[in-house]
C-alpha cells in the first residue's frame, strides 16, 4: 500500500516523480504530495484525493523545477484523509522531508519524548514522528541520522529522505515494505515502491533488503545496514515492460487483467508441463522433492482472494496427491498456537509477495520448522526470497486492485504443485498426462467465455439495483463462490456473501426474499444434484438464480433466470473457469454503478502492514 517514488539526477524531477506517481496510484490514492529541492531550498505540496490534483496544484510553479525530489501516494493509515497528514512529512528544524510506507509501532512514546524535547506536530501520522526523529538526530549527515533513527523504531518501512541542508542526497531505507533503487544512465537514479515507476526509465535495480540504507549523491550511491556496515547489493533487471503497464485499448485495467488470462495462463505453465513423459518440471522445487514426497501435511496461508486460490490448492492437494491439508488466514494463523508436526510443509500465497500478514506467518512456521514454499507473482519480493522454495506466477504485472489474472496463476500454479507431489506419491504417468491436458486446455476454453461478456454484461445489468447477493457452490468451487462475493464487495460496493450451498439452510436461506440475486456455480461434476436441489430451495422463496453452467447443460436452464455457459473441463480445473464469468459480473456491475473499478474505496492493492 502507498507509492514511493523519489529521483535525483541531472533532469527536472518533476515530470518523472508525477509520471511515477501515476503508475503506482493503484498502491493508494488517498492523498499525494511532493517535495522538491530548487536552487538550495526545498518546496513542498500536498493534496487530498488523486495525483491529478496535486498536479493542477503545481503545475507551472518553476520553484518545483529542481532536480532532487519525491513524492507519495497515500492509503491512510494513522490520520485521516487531510492535506496535513498527506506525505510527504517534514521535521521542524533542518528541512527534512520523509515520505513513508509501513507502520511505526512506537511511534506514540516517541512522539512524546520530541515533544519533551519541543517539537511541534502538524499531522496525527506516525510518519511525521519519523521526520521529527531524523531530525532531532541530524548533526549534519542526513545518512547517519537516518540510521540513527531507524535503530530506535520497531515497525515496518520504506522510506526516501531529503534534506534541505544537504540539496545532493537522497537516502532511501527499508524494512518489511518493498523498495528499490533504479540505477539510471549518467547517474540518475529513481527509488520506488515499484517497478512500476522505474521501467520507463531503466530495467537496471537494486532490491533492497530489510534494514538497509542506501544513500545517493550525484556522483553515485552505497549501501550499508542501520548500523553504517557497508553491503554489496546485487543489481538486477526488472521482468516487466511498459506494455504490461499500459492500458491499451481497456477503458480500465480490472478488464485488461481479465482478457489477459489466457496469456497468463499459458505463461504460468510454459515449460513446466513434459506431457508426453508425464511429468510436471518445477525447477524451483526441485532441490526439495524427497522432503516433499515425504510430507505430513499442507498448512497454505494467505489472505483475501490469494486465501480462495489456497483453499482451490487444499482441494486438489488432498484429492490428487492425498496428503491431509489445511488453509488457514494467515492474520489468525501468527497469533494462535498452530500445530506444526514433523514433515509439516508451509505454503505462503501472495500476488505481491509482500502481504504482511502472510509474511509474518510464514516467519512462524519457518521458526517451528516447516518447509517454507512460496506461490508469489513479484519476482524478488519480501516472500520469495525468505521462502526455501517456490514456484513463480508468471502472469505479468497486476495494477487493478480487484484480483483477476493473480488468482487464476495462483491456482494454476497450486495445480501443478499438486500434479508434481500427486505424480511422486500416488498418481500414475497416465493420471498425470490426462491432468495436464486438461490444464494446456484452459487458456482457449477462457477465450471462449470471454467471447460471451457482451451477454455477461445484460444479465448483470438486470439485478445492479439489488443491494444484497448470494455465491453458492459446493466442492472445489465453494471457494470460487467466495472470491465471486469478494470480487462483487470489492468494486461494486454490493453487498455479497459466498458460502457452501449446502450452509444455505442452516440460517442463511432466512435472507432469501423476491428477486433476490443468487449466482449458482452449478457446472457438472461430483454434486451436480445436489446444487440442482439448492437452486430449488431458493426458487421456491423467490429468490433469482444466475447459474454458472457447463456447456451442453440445456435442463438447468429450464429451473433458472439466467446462464452463464462455461466449456466443460475436469473437476479440479473448474475454478479456472467458473470464476471469469464472476469477475465480468463484478466489473459489469461496478461500472453500471458508476464506481471507479480500478481505484475502489478504501482499498489498496498490496497489504504491507497489519
Amino acid at each position: 500500500m502507498c507509492g514511493i517514488v523519489a529521483y535525483l539526477g541531472k533532469k527536472t524531477a518533476r515530470p518523472i516523480l508525477l509520471e511515477g506517481l501515476k503508475r503506482l496510484e493503484y498502491r493508494g490514492y488517498d492523498s499525494a504530495g511532493i517535495a522538491i529541492v530548487t536552487d538550495g531550498k526545498l518546496y513542498l505540496e500536498r493534496r487530498v484525493g488523486r495525483v491529478g490534483n496535486l498536479e493542477e496544484a503545481i503545475d507551472g510553479r518553476k520553484e518545483f523545477d529542481g532536480s532532487l525530489g519525491l513524492c507519495h501516494t497515500r492509503w491512510a493509515t494513522h490520520g485521516g484523509v487531510t492535506d496535513f497528514n498527506a506525505h510527504p512529512h517534514r521535521d521542524d528544524r533542518h528541512g527534512i522531508v520523509v515520505v513513508h510506507n509501513g507502520i511505526i509501532e512506537n511511534y506514540s512514546a516517541l512522539k512524546q519524548y520530541l515533544q519533551e524535547k519541543g517539537h511541534t506536530f502538524a499531522s496525527q501520522t506516525d510518519t511525521e514522528v519519523l521526520a521529527m526523529l531524523i531530525g532531532e538526530l541530524y548533526e549534519g549527515d542526513i545518512e547517519k541520522a537516518v540510521q540513527a533513527a531507524l535503530r530506535e523504531v520497531t515497525g515496518a518501512y520504506a522510506i526516501a529522505v531529503i534534506c534541505e541542508k544537504e540539496p545532493n542526497v537522497l537516502v532511501a531505507a527499508r524494512k518489511g515494505s518493498p523498495l528499490m533503487v533504479g540505477i539510471g544512465s549518467d547517474n540518475e537514479y529513481i527509488v520506488a515502491s515499484d517497478g512500476a515507476a522505474i521501467i520507463a526509465h531503466t530495467a537496471r535495480v537494486i532490491m533492497l533488503d530489510d534494514y538497509n540504507v542506501v544513500k545517493i549523491t550525484r556522483d553515485g550511491f552505497h549501501t550499508t545496514d542501520i548500523h553504517n556496515t557497508p553491503l554489496s547489493p546485487k543489481v538486477q533487471q526488472l521482468e516487466i515492460d511498459l506494455e504490461q503497464i499500459e492500458l491499451g485499448a481497456f477503458p480500465h485495467f480490472m478488464l485488461k487483467e481479465i482478457f489477459e488470462q489466457p496469456s497468463s495462463v499459458r505463461a504460468c505453465i510454459g515449460g513446466r508441463m513434459n506431457i508426453r513423459e508425464g511429468k510436471v518440471v518445477l525447477g524451483g522445487l526441485s532441490s526439495f522433492a524427497k522432503e516433499l514426497t515425504k510430507a505430513s501435511q499442507v498448512i497454505l496461508t494467505a489472505q483475501g482472494t490469494a486465501l480462495h486460490a489456497a483453499m482451490i490448492g487444499r482441494y486438489m492437494l488432498e484429492d490428487l496427491a492425498k496428503i491431509p491439508s489445511h488453509t488457514e488466514y494467515a492474520s489468525e494463523f501468527r497469533y494462535r498456537n498452530p500445530v506444526i508436526e514433523e514433515n509439516t510443509v508451509v505454503v505462503a500465497v501472495s500476488q505481491s509477495g509482500e502481504t504482511a500478514d502472510t509474511l509474518a506467518a510464514l516467519y512462524e512456521a519457518k521458526e517451528r520448522g516447516a518447509l517454507a514454499i512460496g506461490v508469489v507473482n513479484v519476482v524478488g519480493s519480501s516472500i520469495a526470497r525468505e521462502t526455501d522454495a517456490g514456484v513463480y506466477l508468471r502472469v505479468g504485472p497486476e495494477i487493478g486492485v480487484a484480483s483477476t489474472k493473480a488468482f487464476i496463476g495462483q491456482v494454476g500454479a497450486l495445480a501443478l504443485i499438486s500434479f508434481y507431489m500427486a505424480r511422486k506419491r500416488y498418481m500414475s504417468a497416465d493420471q498425470c498426462i490426462d491432468m495436464m491436458k486438461e490444464m494446456e486446455a484452459i487458456p482457449a476454453k477462457i477465450e471462449k467465455i470471454l467471447e460471451s461478456a457482451p451477454r455477461i454484461k445484460k444479465i448483470t445489468e438486470k439485478y445492479i439495483e439489488r443491494e444484497n447477493w448470494l455465491f453458492l457452490g459446493r466442492g472445489y468451487n465453494y471457494p470460487t463462490a467466495l472470491e465471486g462475493a469478494l470480487k462483487l464487495k470489492e468494486i461494486s460496493y454490493i453487498h455479497a456473501e459466498g458460502m457452501p450451498a449446502a450452509e444455505m439452510k442452516h440460517g442463511p436461506i432466512a435472507l432469501i426474499n423476491e428477486g433476490m440475486p443468487a449466482v449458482f456455480i452449478a457446472n457438472r461434476g461430483r454434486q451436480y444434484e445436489k446444487v440442482m436441489s439448492n437452486i430449488q430451495e431458493v426458487r421456491s422463496r423467490g429468490g433469482h438464480v444466475i447459474a454458472v453452467a457447463t456447456e451442453g447443460d440445456t435442463e438447468i436452464a429450464k429451473h433458472v433466470q439466467d446462464v452463464m455457459y462455461i466449456p466443460d473441463v475436469c473437476e479440479p480445473l473448474s475454478p479456472m473457469l467458473a470464476v471469469v464469468p464472476l469477475q465480468l459480473m463484478a466489473y459489469y456491475a461496478a461500472v453500471a454503478r458508476g464506481h471507479d473499478v480500478d481505484k475502489p474505496r478504501n482499498l489498496a492493492k498490496s497489504v504491507t502492514v497489519e
